[in-house]
């Protein structure tokens, strides 16, 4: 199978996020707050994650609605940076 032109690719932007139950939550509050068409459009991805912080990627026309969700969720769900490439994030784990 043939690979993706650069150009059909999906743009990605990476969040580092920090709270409490993350993989549980995030999913839940993008649920809750843009339903699951929405969801289905943010392409959401767990990278990496530790106790209490993750790195997600999420499609680039998606970052707002994903971060509304975070903000509106009544659990605390903090995006402490928002980076075009992994490497920006780097350390900041």
């Amino acid at each position: 199978m043939k690979s993706l032109k650069p150009s059909m690719r999906e743009k990605k932007r990476y969040l580092l996020v920090h709270g409490e139950d993350l993989r549980k939550n995030i999913e839940k509050a993008i649920l809750e707050f843009i339903g699951s068409f929405g969801f289905s459009k943010t392409g959401l991805e767990f990278i990496k994650s530790d106790k209490d912080s993750a790195i997600i990627s999420v499609n680039r026309k998606m970052v707002d609605s994903v971060r509304a969700s975070l903000s509106v969720f009544p659990k605390k769900i903090e995006v402490k940076m928002v980076s075009g490439t992994l490497k920006g994030l780097k350390g900041k784990l």
